[in-house]
């Protein structure tokens, strides 16, 4: 019991500290802002040297999702969206690394950056365009350039790169599946027609055609080069990785000779792929599709899995299903291979507005407690809910054809120059850095351990351990979002040599020999470390 009390003084004091850094960066960063000063950056007398796959493949990475064009964005008068008439300002490349050390701070020590390549205006969604509707793939997006700096816009996007080196922060940058209408005007030749002669819209992308890559048996070699054209850009720009968008729509023979390339001249450069076991359909009847597992196959490092279906499971079961069919499936391939924790992607809704805090709290804890690598989307540590006031309105201004803040309720925006992403849920914020915290000193149980699920006696609660050597971590939760629920799980070969640690409680439970009994409030999600005594 004395280490029960030690060890809950030392979560309050890792608490309080975690409150003192959530209060002061934002204002640090924001000062800085204002001020045109960029804050204090580390001494790295290091050159960099990429270690993004060996950190990935062993579920190191604390990986956040950003949108430069919004990333430091300055919005004044509140209404969501950036007005440079009104002395507003959008995300830059030189803004970004304003937000840095805040990230830093947060724990996060990788980026996967939003798609950075020029942005189509024709047939567009949204008054800047999707980042998603490519308009080239070996240059950069001129909208992120600060035309203030005495700095090309590559000069620019590596100062980031560097000054995220710099902090110890890995980048991953996206690369977009499809092209933009305007990039189909200037190369036809680039894409997929209809047997009436017209590009293919692939699945409800308005904005975009798609591109032809080919078959297994031969790659277009037209769409090879420009994907060959962007990785050498990425690379020489100093990027750490590609998060490969809808990663199916091309074939395994396109994806493995790019990675090998791309291994050839760094064996520790990453490949993620937007990919899940439980997508069976290409995005068009045109379109090929390539199952997940090819595309491990293929050289791709990770996958994103089907967490995203958290919000819909309705008992353990279907929790347990898909947690132990992942992680099995990974154990398949001779090479070492990993994944991410999916629970929230720009493709998502936020948690915050699907079933309150309590289930982004869920998504923290589940990521700190499971050998995979932890990611989440700018915002989602204070619990934005990504609205924006004037979305679907008619906008005042536009870069594109489409004159509406077109915005998808509930998303962060990738179709306008839009608000700096945030919130003011500080207890989500304590939490995510204290669970990034925690998982360092998880991972050897989690890699090296096997997911064991624990009876409850309550479908509504899930439990699972991890075991390796004389220490286990167990987590219950709640996937009751409007009832509180009693369960009971028994800790397997439980003796008197074991110390019970809570990691994450807000009741303490009862512990009776090898049994551990609690009352869960909606959603609530409890982590303990037991520990055999030496």
């Amino acid at each position: 019991m004395n280490l029960y009390k030690s060890f809950s003084v030392f979560a309050v004091a890792l608490c309080i500290s975690s409150v003192l850094i959530s209060t002061t960066c934002p204002a640090i960063a924001d000062s800085a802002l204002q001020s045109g000063v960029n804050l204090s950056v580390p001494v790295n007398n290091n050159e960099w040297k990429n270690d993004l796959r060996s950190k990935f493949l062993n579920n190191e990475s604390v990986i956040m999702e950003i949108n430069i064009r919004s990333f430091n964005a300055l919005d004044v008068d509140g209404d969501g969206f950036i007005n440079e008439a009104l002395g507003e300002e959008r995300g830059t490349f030189i803004n970004a690394v304003n937000r840095l050390d805040e990230l830093k701070n947060l724990g996060v020590n990788t980026l996967h950056v939003l798609p950075i390549t020029p942005v189509g205006k024709l047939k567009a969604l949204g008054t800047a365009g999707s980042l998603y509707a490519a308009a080239g793939f070996d240059s950069l997006n001129s909208d992120l350039m600060d035309s203030n700096a005495k700095l090309t816009l590559e000069e620019q996007a590596k100062f980031f790169i560097d000054e995220a080196h710099k902090r110890n922060i890995r980048i991953i940058v996206d690369v977009p599946a499809c092209a933009s209408y305007d990039l189909y005007l200037q190369r036809p030749d680039l894409f997929v027609s209809n047997p009436s002669g017209e590009p293919v819209i692939p699945s409800d992308w308005t904005d975009v055609r798609l591109l032809a890559t080919g078959d297994e048996n031969k790659i277009d070699s037209n769409v090879y080069s420009l994907y060959k054209d962007f990785v050498k850009l990425m690379m020489g720009l100093g990027v750490d990785g590609i998060r490969a968008d809808v990663a199916h729509c091309k074939t395994m023979l396109f994806w493995k000779e790019l990675i090998a390339y791309s291994r050839q001249k760094d064996p520790e450069f990453l490949w993620l792929a937007e990919s899940s076991e439980i997508w069976h359909d290409a995005i068009s009847p045109q379109a090929v599709f390539t199952p997940y597992d090819k595309l491990l196959e293929a050289g791709f490092d990770g996958y994103y899995g089907s967490f995203f279906s958290l919000k819909d499971w309705e008992n353990s079961k279907e929790l347990y299903k898909n947690f132990s069919g992942n992680f099995t499936d990974l154990k398949r391939f001779n090479e070492k291979k990993s994944l991410i924790g999916s629970f929230t992607t720009h493709d998502e809704v936020s948690p915050i507005l699907l079933k309150g805090s309590q289930l982004s709290d869920m998504i923290i804890w589940l990521s700190a407690t499971l050998p995979l690598n932890s990611y989440f989307v700018d915002g989602f540590q204070t619990g934005d809910d990504y609205t924006y006031r004037k979305g679907n309105k008619l906008a005042p201004v536009s870069n594109t054809d489409d004159d509406i803040y077109f915005t998808h309720n509930g998303k962060i925006d990738i179709f306008n120059f839009s608000r700096k992403p945030g919130g003011d849920n500080i207890n989500l914020r304590n939490d995510f850095l204290l669970a990034n915290d925690v998982k360092k000193s998880l991972l050897p149980v989690l890699n090296s351990g096997t997911f064991t699920p624990l009876k409850t006696g309550n479908q509504k609660v899930f439990a699972y351990t991890f075991v390796h050597n004389k220490k286990r971590v167990i987590t219950i939760g709640n996937l009751d979002f409007n009832n509180s629920a009693k369960a009971t799980v028994r800790i397997p070969k439980y003796s008197q040599r074991y110390n019970i640690l809570p990691i994450k409680i807000s009741n303490m439970p009862e512990i009776r020999k090898d049994k551990v009994s609690l009352n869960l409030a909606p959603g609530e999600i409890v982590v303990l470390i037991v520990h055999e005594l030496l």
